[in-house]
């Protein structure tokens, strides 16, 4: 029986991110400790669903199928570690399509919300990039920042507008804390 959805975002949360997108299965590079912390989260009981913005198909950088692959290794590698990822639900659009799925937009959260038939309320949503914390927040969920990726930067623009909210090093960390907490 799951304890609970944990929803994390995929470039600069599970696997490194590049500013000319992660574009075939040999770009994809887990962070360090991050497939770890799946593992932890799934070993507690939790499901984790992934919800990520891919505009790298609305550019033409990569096919849907190439993603599909770039997910299926992903996936591999969390059961490798002894996690399990159950969906991953993406945005292909461009940043300027103006879609509710793209995230700042909650489109992607509020469909894991149904999927899974589970409230947002108090789920954690882990991500490190302000666009990230404000889905999190417009859908009513609890936003976590973690520091890789782009999250450095994105705790001090957050800070500026005083948005208070829990913020680890890494996906490993808030995976150890957030399984202690829920004890």
């Amino acid at each position: 029986m799951s304890r609970g959805l944990v929803i994390l975002d995929r470039d600069g949360v599970i696997n490194y991110d590049s500013e000319y997108f992660i574009k075939s299965t040999n770009e994809w590079h887990p962070i360090d400790g991050s497939l770890e912390g799946i593992a932890r989260l799934s070993r507690a009981g939790f499901d984790i669903a992934v919800a990520t913005n891919q505009s790298g198909i609305g550019r033409k950088l990569l096919d849907v199928a190439t993603l599909e692959s770039i997910h299926r290794k992903m996936l591999a590698a969390a059961r490798k570690a002894g996690g399990d990822i159950g969906e991953i639900v993406y945005c292909p659009h461009l940043p300027n399509a103006g879609c509710d799925c793209r995230k700042p937009q909650p489109g992607l959260l509020l469909q894991l919300s149904r999927n899974y038939s589970v409230p947002l309320i108090g789920v954690p949503i882990v991500g490190d990039s302000v666009r990230d914390i404000d889905a999190a927040v417009a859908a009513g969920g609890r936003p976590i920042l973690v520091r890789t990726g782009n999250g450095t930067q994105s705790e001090a623009a957050l800070a500026k507008r005083g948005l208070e909210i829990d913020v680890y090093d890494d996906l490993a960390q808030f995976a150890e804390a957030f399984v202690n907490q829920t004890r």
